[in-house]
């Protein structure tokens, strides 16, 4: 008998009939008559009438090509055993490979109308191609530009290459990615919920509840098709499509923007002056060499009334929290956002990149002539990488009391259905990590489409940890015309390669360089130490500390920062850890304890390292060196913020030596002294890469590798 538990995939299984369209469900598949000369076009071999089997009285044997026996049993049986329970008939299954016809048997028992019932379930299964037999077994194959089965009978990966449409109405996107187009669903926010869609920019299906949704046709069994896409006319359908979709979306205004008299009249000599002397800002078109015409970058603020003056409760917002100026890269993101440009920000953390964005999506909120009671959800969505700066962002809003503006975090890891509750209660700004944001999206709880003020914060940690998927796919069902804020503290390809996927002719502001670089503020100390001897440098770091002194320990691991939390308690050094195994309530009070001052000492791992805001963290310490040079300068982030000055300690092994190469540049150009040994490791490694010896391979954690 065939094993009813049996997982199967039909991208291993052999290639499955299809009917044509227009081809009656009865009709059988001339491969599978070749192999039978009697006429059996329902498949029926016997029919005993009366003939009991199990105390039931009809019993049914048919007669299937082998290879469509996991059809009918399903991923991991799911499919007949959902038959038995629905038709309450016996279905045994038994493929009896040494028939030279390759055939395999089913033979159903029970009282007459199960056996009728179940009968004719299987039969349309074989004639439908579904796999799926709890939703319709009657379904017709797909059509048109669907991706699914058609006359050429292509294999998945040729499919993969095809046009996807779901449904009347529904909206196109192409992705960047490929040339496979998606639907994103009619209606707006949460199209992506139509099974066809639930896999951004991939011809791969989902699977569902009792089989997989997708096929694989055997290449050997059907040849290619030589038909000729038209992708002139597949694009153009596409674009008429998006065109027809978004002109239903309500008027959108993003220039609030009154230029004062003493702005407008600023010399550019004057203008280069302010940006050079705050931190050396550089203000740039992105993508500049693009064709076409461009508006002029507006100039910087020098105070709050410069941008906000129209905006009296802004301005006693921002009285009580008794801020004197602008920072760097809020003197001159506010005038270009409240313009209505979209804006990428590259600076360091601590820069005061969140009330860059924040306070100019407050004012475009207030300023959409629809009420906000009509809009049909949210006006402002911000992505963020980690729950903690999510939460950390919706705490900022709070700060900011303007007209009753309302902000819900969404995260994974919180109470959903509070998370549920306020997002039905209605609010004006989203806060979310992706895949919880995905996640609602798809049960239909949040709607995308009213979006008109994106932020993406943190871009690049984002893409470091796989979110760029997630990311595309929410931005298929937020409308085109939106504004865009893009945030990140480097310009890495991948950031770049988004900027110019979903923004329009953005202004790029970052402070310094685009060269990654530590914070000057900081000094940065270096030890090159053995592994074992790394625990009792900590400790006597520790007990070196002043009662005023805060400091982030960073570790590679998440066991490691367990382990160092529970010695640090056993010694009586109050301490909190944080890391992604920690329940979120958990997390939460370890980050309220440092803050506070409850401990002075937070062990965590990359986590932390980005986007949390502790102003009075004086210390960080790497005990285990970051994996790229790119975490370094995050984690040194940590402290000196706000203007005030930190202290770094790195423990180095011989195991880092390479990136002992990088380490050095950032040091330098921070102007710190670099040990001898630091210089040694980067020699020693550039000579072996000479050698052909490659990167040599760091043992992370403990690796004692020698050079």
């Amino acid at each position: 008998m065939w094993d009813d538990n049996a997982c199967w995939d039909d991208e291993t299984s052999p290639s499955n009939y299809v009917p044509q369209p227009g081809m009656p469900e009865s009709t059988v598949a001339p491969s599978y008559k070749s192999h039978r000369t009697e006429k059996h076009t329902d498949r029926r071999e016997t029919r005993s009438r009366g003939e009991p089997s199990s105390g039931r009285g009809d019993r049914v044997r048919l007669k299937v090509q082998s290879h469509i026996i996991p059809k009918i049993i399903g991923k991991r049986g799911a499919t007949v055993q959902e038959l038995r329970t629905r038709t309450n008939a016996r279905i045994d299954i038994d493929n009896d490979r040494s028939d030279s016809s390759s055939m395999g048997a089913i033979t159903i028992s029970g009282d007459p109308e199960s056996v009728k019932a179940a009968e004719k379930a299987i039969n349309d299964i074989i004639n439908s191609g579904s796999t799926d037999s709890s939703r319709n077994f009657n379904r017709p194959p797909r059509s048109g530009f669907s991706s699914g089965y058609s006359n050429d009978r292509q294999s998945s990966d040729e499919r993969s290459n095809r046009y996807d449409h779901v449904g009347a109405g529904s909206g196109w996107s192409k992705t960047s990615d490929s040339s496979s187009y998606r639907g994103s669903g009619g209606g707006g926010g949460g199209g992506s919920r139509g099974r066809d869609n639930d896999f951004y920019n991939s011809g791969q299906r989902s699977t569902n509840k009792l089989g997989t949704s997708h096929h694989s046709f055997n290449s050997d069994a059907y040849a290619p098709s030589d038909e000729i896409i038209d992708w002139a006319s597949v694009n153009k359908a596409a674009d008429d499509a998006a065109k027809e979709r978004w002109a239903k979306c309500p008027p959108l205004v993003k220039a609030f923007y009154n230029e004062q008299k003493e702005v407008a009249q600023m010399s550019p000599a004057e203008v280069a002056a302010f940006r050079e002397a705050n931190n050396n800002i550089v203000v740039e078109r992105t993508f500049k060499d693009k064709a076409g015409e461009h508006r002029p970058i507006p100039n910087p603020v020098c105070e709050f009334h410069q941008a906000f003056g129209d905006f009296p409760e802004l301005m006693e917002e921002l009285r009580k929290q008794n801020f004197t100026k602008p920072s760097p890269i809020q003197a001159q993101a506010w005038p270009i956002l409240l313009q209505g440009e979209d804006l990428i920000g590259i600076a360091q953390t601590g820069t005061g990149k969140t009330l860059a964005f924040l306070l100019p999506a407050f004012i475009h909120i207030e300023g959409q002539p629809v009420p906000r009671g009509s809009r049909g959800g949210p006006n402002v969505l911000v992505l963020a990488p980690t729950r903690e700066l999510a939460l950390q962002i919706e705490k900022e809003v709070a700060k900011y009391q303007f007209r009753g503006i309302k902000a819900v975090c969404l995260y994974g890891g919180g109470d959903r259905r509070a998370q549920i509750n306020v997002v039905r209660g209605g609010v004006e700004i989203l806060i979310a990590t992706p895949g919880r944001l995905n996640d609602l999206v798809q049960e239909g709880v949040v709607d995308v489409s009213s979006i008109t003020y994106l932020v993406l914060d943190e871009a690049d940690r984002m893409l470091d940890m796989g979110f760029e998927p997630q990311i595309r796919k929410v931005l298929l069902d937020v409308r085109p015309d939106r504004q865009t804020v893009m945030t990140s503290a480097t310009w890495p390809d991948g950031v770049r390669r988004l900027a110019q996927s979903y923004m329009n002719d953005p202004i790029q502001v970052y402070i310094g360089t685009l060269d990654l670089s530590a914070t000057h503020t900081v000094t940065q100390l270096v030890e090159v130490i053995d592994e074992e001897d790394k625990f009792h440098r900590i400790n006597e770091f520790v007990r070196d500390m002043r009662p005023t002194d805060k400091a982030i320990i960073f570790c590679g691991k998440k066991t490691r920062a367990d382990d160092l939390s529970s010695e640090f308690m056993l010694s009586g050094i109050p301490c909190q850890s944080i890391h992604g195994n920690r329940e979120q309530a958990d997390r939460e009070q370890a980050l309220e304890d440092i803050k506070s001052g409850a401990v002075s000492i937070l062990i965590a791992t990359d986590v932390a390292s980005r986007g949390l805001d502790i102003e009075d963290i004086t210390h960080v310490v790497n005990y285990d060196f970051p994996r790229n040079i790119e975490e370094y300068v995050h984690r040194v982030g940590r402290t000196g913020r706000a203007g005030r000055s930190g202290i770094s300690l790195s423990l180095m092994t011989r195991s880092d030596w390479a990136v002992a190469a990088e380490l050095i540049k950032i040091m330098e150009e921070a102007n710190q002294e670099v040990p001898d040994e630091v210089r040694n490791m980067a020699t020693r490694f550039a000579a072996r890469q000479d050698r052909g010896g490659g990167r040599g391979g760091r043992e992370r954690y403990g690796g004692n590798r020698r050079w």
